[in-house]
């Protein structure tokens, strides 16, 4: 009975944080041209690209059909204390069909195969972006009680899927990809009816003591170099050169066709680019985005692009012509590729995602945990939301040590 009392309690301490104001004051933008850009550059200035105004112009411009970006800054008085990039994503049944083997994943995708296509359609607030993986969407003025700030950026979502209402009713809101060091502020988001959940760790492999491609393979043992210096035989052999390019020479058309090829493979995907995007980031990202693609002749079967984030760079998105990478391993010679990119842009380390974990164990690369926070207007989730949800269930990245 006394446990019984306690939940009671929190649930509704819970209930009259998320029904009174914080006391933050909050400017909601449809654009981030809209906001003051000295107040968004100065709490977003340790964020990474991913944060920055040029890159979520890119995104507003040439990103996904699906998505429309919203942003808040929260202040504390006159004071900026917190950034927050949001998106809106309209998503349906198509998008979250393919679940993991999870039994619990896949029961839920053959309740929601037995729906009609036309009934599944919701749309979600995720803070944080859904073309990238990390804390992409919430940065804080340095000294702030980040505990107490992590109420104004609750707010600041509150405020935008109510001002959101106009385009339909969102019913699911996500906090996306919090890395560990910041997992112990966010417990204030449980104040908020927010529940967190693991996800896929980042890969991240450190670069620092490599100034070229040739000082990370020899850094590798015996075996596992000569495995990557058999990738570069067989597609020498199959008759692909591999090499960078600017993407501005390349058939934008052929380039989104690959990602698809990809893209489409994907157990859960939200959002999908346009076929924009890549030129797009190369003219506002110039030497800092790398394309490497391999290609027979004049086609191209593969690329990766790598993208400069501060000191770091990311292993961003990755396409490839399946059936070719069925008799020539396109996809692990790519991945070689994102390092010997990440090690010419002077990256002191290099991050990878979260899908394929073997093989980028294999590179070198590490599990960095992440987590995500999600609240529902509704406590009975509909079968759309539980689905995606039930796909985010993480694996536990392998242990590898190639090196010597």
């Amino acid at each position: 009975m006394a446990n019984l009392l306690q939940s009671l309690k929190n649930a509704k301490t819970r209930h009259d944080k998320r029904h009174a104001v914080t006391g933050f004051g909050i400017s909601i933008s449809d654009g981030i041209r809209y906001l003051p850009a000295a107040d968004w550059d100065a709490l977003t200035a340790g964020s990474g690209v991913f944060m920055s105004r040029a890159y979520l112009r890119v995104l507003e411009e040439a990103g996904a059909q699906n998505v429309q970006q919203r942003y808040a800054l929260v202040y504390r008085g006159d004071v900026p204390v917190a950034a927050v990039a949001a998106q809106s994503v309209t998503v349906n049944g198509t998008r979250v069909m393919k679940g993991k083997s999870s039994s619990k994943a896949s029961a839920l995708a053959r309740k929601a195969a037995s729906l009609p296509m036309q009934q599944w359609e919701e749309r979600l607030l995720v803070c944080g972006n859904c073309m990238s993986w990390g804390p992409h969407g919430v940065a804080f003025r340095a000294g702030e009680n980040i505990k107490e700030v992590w109420g104004g950026v609750a707010e600041a979502l509150y405020r935008i899927r109510k001002a959101d209402r106009l385009l339909g009713d969102t019913d699911f809101v996500m906090v996306k990809d919090l890395p560990a060091s910041m997992a112990e502020d966010a417990q204030t988001l449980r104040d908020y009816s927010y529940k967190r959940m693991d996800t896929d760790p980042d890969m991240v492999l450190n670069l620092e003591k490599y100034k070229t491609y040739e000082d990370y393979l020899l850094s590798l043992n015996s075996k596992y170099r000569k495995a990557a210096q058999k990738l570069d035989k067989d597609l020498t052999a199959a008759g692909y050169t591999v090499e960078t390019v600017d993407v501005a020479t390349l058939d934008p058309k052929r380039l989104h066709a690959l990602y698809m090829q990809v893209h489409d493979g994907a157990p859960v995907r939200l959002v999908t680019l346009s076929d924009r995007f890549f030129p797009a980031m190369q003219k506002v990202f110039g030497a800092d985005f790398r394309c490497t693609v391999a290609r027979r002749g004049d086609t191209v079967d593969g690329f990766i692009t790598t993208l400069k984030n501060g000191p770091d760079a990311v292993g961003y998105f990755i396409g490839f012509d399946r059936q070719a990478n069925a008799k020539v391993p396109l996809y692990f010679r790519l991945l070689y590729a994102a390092v010997q990119d990440g090690i010419a842009l002077g990256a002191r380390e290099l991050s990878l995602g979260r899908t394929a974990l073997e093989p980028k164990a294999k590179l070198g690369a590490v599990g960095r945990p992440l987590s995500l926070w999600a609240r529902h207007r509704f406590a009975p989730l509909n079968l759309v939301v539980r689905a995606v949800l039930a796909n985010v269930e993480h694996d536990e990245p392998p242990e590898r040590n190639p090196f010597k």
